[in-house]
Order: C-alpha cells, then structure tokens, then sequence
C-alpha cells in the first residue's frame, strides 16, 4: 500500500521500538494509533500519515531521517550472548540494535580512519567438544606471548584489544546478568565486542572483555544450532570463562605471588592483578590450590561478607574504557573534517546514544552548537571607527 511518508523503512521501526525495550502495544498506546497499524508500519504493507510519522519519532526519540535510512544486511553468525538463558528476550533485543548502530559508527568512521590491522593468534581450534582445559591454556599463554605481554599481571586489557584490532564498546544494558556480547562480522571480517556499563567493578569488566576474546578466538565457526542448545551453549560458556582466567592469572607469576588462599589474601591482590576475588577463587580451584570442598566453604564465605553483590574495592578501581571510536570522533571534530551537524546528519541515531557507544563525553555530539563562520575586523579598521567595511572600499 502507498502512503504518505514515501521512503519510510519499516524494519528500522523495528529497530527503534526495540532500542527503548518498547512492545507494539505499548508504542500503539503513545502515538494514538491502533497495534494492527504499528504491525503494518513494521512489515511494510503501510506507512504512516506525516502526524503520525512525527509522533512515532517523539515517542521513541528518534530523528525522523533514521526511519528513512536504508538497511544494512545482518551478520549471520551468531552472537555470544552472556547469561543468554537468564536474560530476557526484551533486553537483548535491545542490545543486538545497538550492536547494528555500533557497526554503523565503525562503517562511518572507517571511512576516514585506518584502525589497527586484526592480529590474533594463529590457533587450529577443534570441535567445542575436543577443547580441554589444557588446550585453552596453551591459547591463553600464546595469546599473551603474541600480543607482547610480559609474565605477570594483565594490562590495560581493553586497550590490548583494540591495539589489535578488536572493536570494542559499551552500553547500558538494563539487564543484570548481561555483562557483555560479541559477534564476529562477515561485513567487515571483524569481531566486535560490547560491554555492559551497568556494573561498577573494573576487575569484572576486564574479565568480561577477555571472555569475549575467548569466543573470539575459540568459537569463530561455531554455528547458531550449538549455540541453541543448552549443553553446548554452558560447554562454550565454561570454555571463554577458563580462557578469561588463564589470561587474567597465568598460573606460574599468580601463584608465586599468593601467599595465603583466602579471601583476605585474595584481596590483598587484587588491585595489583586486577582480577575479582570470586575470579581468583575459580582460578585457585583449576589449579587445584583449592579442593573442592575448600571452594565450596570459601563461596560460602564470600557471600556471608555479602561480596556476591559487590567486592571491596570495587568503587576504587577505575574501569578501562575503550578509545579508538573516542577517538576517531574527537579528532574528526578537532580537525573540522567534519561538523557535529555533519555527524548527526550522516548517522541519524540519537545523539546520547551516539555518545555512548563512541564513549564521548555526554554533550560532545548532544549540547555542543557548531560554530558559524564570522565576519573578521579587517587590521586597518580603527577601534573609533563606528563603520566597518565587509568588502573594502567601495569605488566613488
């Protein structure tokens, strides 16, 4: 069916109710129209009428050109979801847009930057099934020796990702148990990370972003169908966990450092490693410096000092942020290559939004006013002067 929005996109609709966590219902209710004519709008049998088109962007707070922004294909492989069975469908989906917009900044971007070349480890992974805990310990070791790391606690891991050309970002999930996702993209033979912003722990996202790398670089050819099923999705699961682990506290410089396995002398160490005590306890257990009635007892005891919700330290220790989109935002704007009108006018998403993912500071592409160009006193216009001429002096 015509209608009288022409260019109007329906699955970006989609994408927009999806992004505020929104039913077709709930969106019905706030434009005033009824849920057979958001279905409509959605599936593209109808567009909606100019009222109607502006309040659907009002009440999602979306710029009207983003519903009339062609679409990209999606990346067919699967995304590694953490606490995919624990999260709900409303809250992924929501996640899974912003993933698609954060490929949108990379693609934008890209075009006037070079980022780092993608320089992973050069790993023969076999079947999910035939990885055991001594093989992902050998990855995690050639990992850290590929990428330069001196023996001894992890730095900055964020910057060693995207240092080898791991995109990264964050977002506020709204969802507890969903720490971070990652997908690997054929559209720009890319994998891409996305952390959650929700939690206050530096040593849980560090974990989180080095447990993406395990899917990265483990799971690359896995196939949708394992991830549905439940066993092999908890296998993949433990899988990037280890790997975290190996990678955060390789054994040799963690254990000869740990002088007492106990909570308090976990403590003592984690500023330094900058690893969570609960990652120290699993660590300690797969090397068997903990039984597994000793972990037991020691998780017993952790949740008592009721660290289960939040470790000492925890506010203490600044989180890492990634850089490169930061970056590549400021210096296009610092440089005047590009306007934040001429931004926001070629990726038509909210601006906070935008801000977010790139990690800006709040009001750099939201509150910041492009200067206008100006007339410019000319050297020899004296201050007493009440005339100035703009085009110099006019022929009597």
């Amino acid at each position: 069916m015509s209608g009288s929005t022409p260019g109007f996109i329906g699955q970006r609709l989609v994408e927009a109710r999806r992004a505020r966590g929104m039913s077709a219902t709930d969106l019905a209710g706030v434009v005033g129209v009824s849920v057979q004519s958001v279905s409509k709008y959605e599936n593209g049998h109808q567009t909606p009428s100019l009222e109607h088109f502006h309040a659907l962007a009002r009440a999602l707070n979306i710029p009207r050109d983003y519903f009339l922004r062609p679409i990209q294909a999606l990346d067919e492989r699967p995304v590694f979801w953490r606490a995919k069975l624990s999260a709900s469908p409303v809250k992924r989906e929501r996640a899974a847009v912003r993933l698609e917009w954060m490929k949108d900044v990379v693609d934008y971007a890209g075009s006037y930057f070079d980022f780092p070349a993608l320089n992973l480890p050069d790993v023969d992974v076999p079947d999910v099934e035939d990885i055991d805990t001594d093989f992902l310990r050998s990855v995690a070791a050639l990992t850290r020796q590929h990428w330069g790391i001196r023996p001894g606690p992890m730095p900055d891991a964020i910057e060693k990702l995207e240092a080898n050309g791991v995109l990264v970002s964050r977002i506020h999930v709204g969802a507890e148990k969903l720490d971070a996702f990652s997908q690997w993209s054929d559209r720009f033979h890319l994998p891409f990370i996305v952390l959650s912003r929700d939690k206050a722990s530096a040593s849980r996202q560090r974990f989180d972003a080095l447990h993406e790398l395990g899917h990265i670089i483990l799971h690359k050819n896995v196939s949708q169908k394992k991830m549905n099923d439940r066993a092999s999705y908890a296998l993949i699961e433990r899988q990037a966990d280890q790997f975290a682990g190996f990678m955060l506290l390789p054994e040799k410089e963690f254990s000869e450092e740990l002088y007492s396995a106990s909570l308090d002398g976990f403590l003592a160490l984690k500023e330094r490693w900058g690893a969570s005590v609960g990652a120290m306890i699993m660590r300690c257990r797969s090397m068997d410096i903990l039984s597994e009635d000793g972990a037991r007892t020691m998780w017993i005891n952790y949740n008592r000092r009721g660290w289960r919700t939040g470790e000492p330290l925890d506010g203490k220790m600044e989180k890492e942020a990634p850089y490169m989109l930061r970056r590549s935002f400021e210096k296009l704007i610092e440089a005047k290559v590009q306007s934040v009108s001429d931004i926001l006018s070629a990726l038509p998403f909210p601006p906070a939004d935008l801000e977010e993912l790139t990690d800006l500071e709040p009001g750099t592409l939201s509150g910041q006013i492009d200067t206008r160009p100006e007339p410019v006193f000319k050297s020899s216009t004296s201050a007493e002067s009440n005339i100035v001429s703009l085009f110099g002096k006019r022929p009597r």
